[in-house]
């Protein structure tokens, strides 16, 4: 694997927690990645263990997304959302709150990609309703789920042609 950074977190305001990670492939690839359900399954699973079985993503302005995770000892975690801006390959909207919410409410995220000499920079920012629910996220080891999951997203865009990625190959 050609990992080219580590995640790296920071907190733009008291509500907002943004997650930073360099790839190599461009963007059209990292964002196929992100998009395409049976190549998110391989990728966005956060720590060893789970798994994901339901992945449903309607890629359009106002349309749904829906994430359910099997981890160890049967716990499961269901997520849903709905897009609220989608600029393909450079930048997406969507919010998002979960079945059993770990934190209240719900959260906006913005995923935002750059391209620069075929290495793709993913920034995802993510604000919160209040401060107090930003700082309970950040302690609660997110970032070691992100981190996981994007080591895999670095493998699955490394290993993979643009043509392969586009056809959605397993």
């Amino acid at each position: 694997m050609n990992n080219t950074g580590t995640l790296t977190v920071t907190t733009p305001s008291d509500r907002e927690v943004a997650m930073t990670r360099v790839f190599d492939a461009s963007r059209a690839l990292v964002f196929e990645a992100m998009t395409k359900p049976e190549l998110v399954k391989r990728w966005l699973l956060g720590p060893p263990g789970w798994s994901m079985p339901v992945c449903e993503i309607d890629l359009r302005v106002r349309g749904a997304y829906r994430y359910v995770w099997h981890g160890p000892g049967g716990k499961v975690m269901g997520m849903r959302g709905v897009f609220r801006e989608i600029a393909p390959p450079e930048r997406c909207v969507m919010r998002e709150s979960f079945d059993e919410p770990w934190y209240p409410g719900e959260a906006q995220v913005t995923t935002v990609l750059v391209e620069q000499g075929g290495k793709t920079t993913l920034t995802t920012t993510v604000l919160y309703e209040s401060r107090e629910i930003c700082d309970s996220v950040l302690k609660s080891g997110m970032a070691g789920g992100v981190t996981a999951s994007y080591d895999r997203l670095a493998e699955l865009v490394t290993s993979m042609s643009t043509e392969e990625l586009s056809k959605g190959a397993s």
